[in-house]
């Protein structure tokens, strides 16, 4: 299911006196959150003014966070970038979580958790038996977010049952 939001990290501290704030990025890497003219943070809209990388984090300098003080009322909240200004061929974890999955035309679960690895993520699909799956083109044969459907191939041994 294609999300309206997607968590982009968490304001860990502040950065400077005049209100950039500090953020733990959740993304792929901290470069991504640039180019995006806005983000929301606890349920408010904020224009991004300047963002730049600094080590595995992102300093954000936000419309109307002025001070320090303005700046530490944020800490600690998640940052979410709104999905209509992301590219719409992008796939985020927290869209698959739910997501039917079906073989050969049967559906065999649902997509539980995405565990992340580094050469692929793997999906832990729960029905009535448990899979794990790589995100992997040889086994993911396509993904659906408007149908809210994924299509794979399975192989022996992807059962956490099978001996």
């Amino acid at each position: 299911m294609r999300l309206p939001f997607i968590q982009a990290g968490q304001i860990v501290n502040t950065h400077g006196v005049r209100g950039e704030v500090k953020m733990l990025c959740w993304l792929d890497t901290p470069e991504d959150l640039l180019g995006h003219r806005r983000c929301r943070i606890g349920g408010r809209e904020y224009p991004i003014q300047n963002c730049r990388v600094q080590g595995t984090c992102d300093l954000l300098k936000l419309e109307g966070v002025d001070t320090m003080e303005a700046a530490q009322a944020l800490r600690g909240k998640t940052v979410e970038l709104f999905r209509e200004d992301m590219d719409r061929d992008a796939i985020f974890a927290a869209e698959l979580i739910g997501m039917a999955v079906y073989a050969q035309g049967a559906q065999i679960g649902q997509i539980r958790e995405v565990l992340d690895y580094p050469g692929n993520s793997v999906y832990v699909v729960q029905g009535q038996r448990q899979y794990m799956i790589p995100a992997v083109k040889e086994f993911i044969l396509s993904t659906d977010l408007e149908a809210d459907r994924m299509e794979v191939r399975l192989i022996e041994g992807m059962a956490t049952d099978e001996s």
